[in-house]
């Protein structure tokens, strides 16, 4: 597996350690992985080194391929992963895609994972995508240090999903026969508006939270100070603009179906998490 340093992949890591599987992370950086049992760790240089990739995946039967970093050549990187990962006999690659992924997504990056997706369909190598929401975990800071949260996402809804239930799913994903083939649409099991979301952060908060819904104009001009290429802003931007176009909210069964326990939903979350 990749990521294992990450977020979802060290919790994947560990969940597949706890369950004695033997796997192998491979990392940037093997003095950042932890000590898991049965797990064996292979350094490379990333998505653009091709000859460390191949030489990672050998006897390789099942890869759970965590996307790269946002980056104006990240299908590229996925594209040799994946490349990589056929020239070395993998057998099967769980891709950690996103909802609504589709060539004419709002969400730029959305149509990364689509053209990542489609190039994994054309290698000739099983498949399974995981499609996740928004991560539940990252709903507390939504409204940064002022408490407000900002973006041009209207009235519409979205369905954020906890990274642990993200983990519990992509083990079943993983560990079981029979997922070659599947997308799966990983969601919490309820659907917001922003401001709703707001209304149950300051539940649980000290500090009230609250939306404000800007134009197009008014979100450009609000991130024009953090000096980030405009197709990273683009990217940023359009996480609203896909939800005001309705395309994350999206609520499905699928965290249930492959873990035998209902979602996190937002108000347990929060309850237990968000400081006072």
């Amino acid at each position: 597996m990749t990521g294992a340093t990450g977020e979802v992949g060290g919790r994947v890591a560990r969940r597949l350690a706890d369950a004695g599987h033997s796997q192998r992370l491979i990392v940037r950086d093997a003095s950042r992985v932890p000590a898991l049992p049965g797990a064996q760790t292979s350094e490379f240089g990333g998505y653009a080194d091709i000859a460390g990739m191949r030489s990672a995946f050998q006897g390789v039967s099942t890869l759970l391929l965590v996307s790269a970093r946002e980056s104006e050549d990240r299908v590229k990187q996925h594209i040799q992963a994946i490349d990589a990962a056929a020239a070395a006999g993998v057998g099967r690659v769980v891709y950690l895609s996103f909802i609504g992924a589709a060539a004419e997504a709002t969400f730029t990056f959305a149509r990364d994972h689509f053209r990542t997706e489609e190039h994994l369909r054309a290698s000739g190598l099983a498949f399974t995508f995981s499609r996740q929401n928004l991560y539940l975990d990252l709903v507390p800071l939504l409204g940064g240090p002022e408490a407000v949260i900002r973006g041009p996402a209207g009235n519409g809804r979205l369905a954020p999903v906890l990274r642990d239930d993200v983990a519990d799913a992509l083990l079943t994903m993983l560990i079981e026969p029979g997922h070659e083939g599947a997308v799966y649409e990983l969601t919490g099991a309820e659907s917001l508006t922003l401001s709703e979301l707001a209304a149950e952060i300051s539940r649980y908060s000290a500090q009230p939270v609250t939306f404000e819904n800007e134009t197009l104009e008014q979100a450009h001009a609000s991130r024009a100070s953090y000096g980030a290429p405009e197709w990273e802003v683009a990217g940023w931007i359009s996480t609203y603009t896909a939800i005001a176009a309705g395309e994350l909210d999206v609520v499905t069964d699928h965290v249930q179906r492959l873990t035998g326990h209902e979602p996190v939903s937002v108000r347990e979350f929060l309850s237990r998490s968000t400081p006072r």
